[in-house]
């Protein structure tokens, strides 16, 4: 696998490659990751991941100085999973000077995650953008566990006809149920053993509207206050139209229950397609 820093050396290593499949990463790699890196294979002829830790997605009282950095780890994994290439950029390399144009994608930013982190899919759109042009991918890879993340990317890139398909890996578990996550490793012990509870009140609410249940709102409530009565401080649990995470309308439509609640310090989020 070779490792780049450099936009200009990337881009002549890129040349004549075929098919190009990228899967751009904030590294701490896991097994969801690692799902993806496999699945690009089938895609392409020559896997792209990247390593980047974008401070502009990050507030200014989040984790962007002790998100976990483990780029050796990372690098063993992905060269076990097949990557051709790892795009590494420092800041200095991806942001020469200040980032003063930037996506601003339209109000889908503001509900949900957006609502209780301003300003991240802003930074999320941005660096996805610039490492689009930088790559020029014709297939890019996300994971559906950030669901309105995935949307966001999804539309920008038919708004602006970017030649890229634009697909979605299914969410990677543990044995419990836990979503994997960069972030797990902030867990407690009793934490990790208390947080498979966010994604067994996801199934719940799903069976029940698979039921027939169509008060959305007391399911909704229903959860927050069981996960409150556990210890957790929700942002939100919310049922969902998938195609625009706008609040069930059509019948039979199909739907998506998202949730993000802190269990001590650590923020985990969560989906279910329905």
């Amino acid at each position: 696998m070779q490792i780049i820093s450099h936009i200009a050396e990337l881009r002549t290593a890129l040349k004549g490659r075929g098919r190009v499949v990228f899967v751009p990463t904030m590294g701490n790699l896991h097994a969801g990751h690692i799902s993806l890196m496999q699945q690009a294979r089938a895609h392409g002829d020559t896997i792209v991941a990247s390593i980047f830790v974008n401070r502009l997605q990050f507030g200014p009282n989040e984790d962007f100085d002790k998100y976990p950095r483990t780029f050796q780890g990372d690098c063993d994994k992905l060269t076990a999973a097949g990557v051709d290439i790892l795009f590494a950029p420092t800041e200095a390399d991806l942001y020469p000077e200040p980032q003063e144009y930037v996506v601003e994608p339209p109000a889908i930013q503001n509900i949900l995650d957006g609502e209780f982190r301003p300003g991240h899919f802003r930074g999320v759109a941005t660096v996805v953008l610039k490492l689009f042009n930088i790559v020029q991918p014709q297939v890019a890879l996300f994971g559906k566990k950030d669901y309105q993340q995935l949307m966001v990317i999804r539309n920008m890139t038919r708004q602006l006809a970017l030649p890229i398909e634009i697909i979605g890996g299914e969410t990677v578990r543990a044995e419990d149920g836990l979503a994997l996550s960069s972030r797990n490793g902030y867990l407690s012990e009793t934490e990790r053993a208390e947080a498979p509870h966010l994604y067994r009140l996801l199934n719940e609410i799903r069976s029940a509207i698979q039921r027939g249940e169509t008060d959305t709102a007391k399911l909704e409530n229903a959860a927050i206050s069981e996960l409150t009565a556990a210890g957790w401080k929700t942002d939100y649990v919310a049922v969902r139209q998938q195609s625009d995470l706008s609040r069930p309308k059509a019948a039979n439509a199909p739907l998506v229950v998202l949730a993000a609640s802190r269990l001590g310090s650590t923020r985990l989020i969560d989906n279910i397609e329905i």
